[in-house]
């Protein structure tokens, strides 16, 4: 079953004069983790915004699952996004589970009680790092990397079945980073979930991609697994890309 699918969609920004996602068909299967791999400025950023229903096609159609969503809003497409800059609520602390704030929030709004929220954020925050002693704190008294455990507590507290990634392992040192990829995939691969993930970290792909697909100016140059990639590129960029970082 598919997961997610794009078929020729096409995305504009104003005063840029080629597209940022340019006629791009893009098949996911249905529990497939898909990293997306491509230079900045290569739309894999928008791609997953349009996934996420934050831009709207120009041209083309999203299906998620077996669904249409062109026309459905943001808020009510089955998927979580994690983005580059986080997008913590700066207010909020990071855990209250009988108000609003960060790692609550997306339950308390789907009506689940203040012990069911604090259950499910404990199992989360503890898969990610995330000790209960930073609960109390606001976004701009944690470390760049207890940022970014928050907003991917934030993301799976949800269990959503697509899961969209935009670099989000970019703020952790190089000893947690390891841990945290294990972590994404086994909760990848528990919650049977469909997963694109952005990177410009080969390490990255190479520990959690089942493929990987290479963009370039808005299109797609070629999707296969790494070993596929490296011993058979369609074209030098491939083989520039995968070793270039």
């Amino acid at each position: 079953m598919t997961g997610a699918r794009l078929d020729r969609v096409t995305m504009h920004y104003r005063k840029i004069d080629r597209p940022a996602v340019d006629n791009l068909s893009l098949e996911v299967a249905r529990g497939e983790f898909m990293v997306i791999m491509g230079e900045s400025g290569s739309g894999k950023t928008t791609l997953l915004r349009l996934i996420a229903g934050l831009e709207k096609a120009s041209e083309g159609d999203i299906y998620l699952g077996e669904e249409w969503m062109n026309d459905t809003p943001v808020g009510r497409r089955p998927v979580q996004l994690i983005f580059q800059s986080l997008a913590l609520w700066p207010h909020l602390n990071v855990m209250d589970a009988g108000g609003y704030s960060n790692l609550s929030f997306p339950l308390k709004v789907r009506m689940f009680s203040p012990t069911q929220i604090m259950n499910r954020v404990r199992e989360v925050a503890n898969r990610v790092g995330l000790h209960p002693s930073l609960y109390g704190r606001k976004p701009d008294e944690l470390s760049g990397g207890e940022r970014q455990r928050v907003a991917l507590a934030r993301a799976m507290v949800t269990e959503s079945k697509i899961f969209l990634m935009d670099e989000p392992l970019s703020s952790l040192d190089p000893i947690a980073r390891p841990k945290m990829r294990d972590e994404i995939r086994r909760l990848h691969d528990e919650l049977g979930a469909t997963t694109l993930y952005v990177t410009h970290n080969v390490s990255d792909a190479t520990t959690m991609a089942d493929r990987i697909a290479i963009m370039r100016e808005g299109k797609i140059v070629q999707v296969a697994s790494l070993d596929v990639l490296r011993s058979s590129p369609v074209e030098p960029y491939v083989t520039q890309l995968l070793t270039s970082y």
